[in-house]
């Protein structure tokens, strides 16, 4: 069983027991977190899309800590100009552990 969840304008493709790193949220370690904003919930050949979430379905999970992403360098250039300047950035992302999918009645039922 697999979902897909939409945290800070990204979507997430989860199942039990993955670890995800998602855009800082702010969590302590081994706090319990919930992403309702579920849009797609697959159970072997049976698949319920939301439109756009699916009403009673969550995910959720436990944070586990923060660490941070991959250093990106944007450049700024001005032509002409022989001037540029390049400034190193790396993003803090919160990882999580995804325990468990909850389905709720009616989209279990497809409606």
């Amino acid at each position: 069983m697999f979902a897909i969840i939409e945290s800070g304008s990204k979507q997430y493709k989860v199942s039990a027991g993955d670890r995800i790193e998602i855009y800082a949220l702010g969590l302590d370690p081994g706090k319990e977190v919930e992403f309702p904003n579920v849009l797609l919930v697959a159970d072997g050949e049976k698949v319920v899309v939301g439109k756009p979430v699916i009403e009673g379905a969550k995910v959720v999970g436990t944070a586990e800590g923060v660490k941070k992403g991959e250093k990106l360098f944007p450049l700024s250039k001005r032509r002409r100009k022989n001037s540029q300047r390049r400034i190193g950035h790396r993003q803090k992302m919160s990882v999580v552990r995804i325990k468990e999918i909850v389905v709720g009645q009616e989209a279990r039922h497809g409606a």
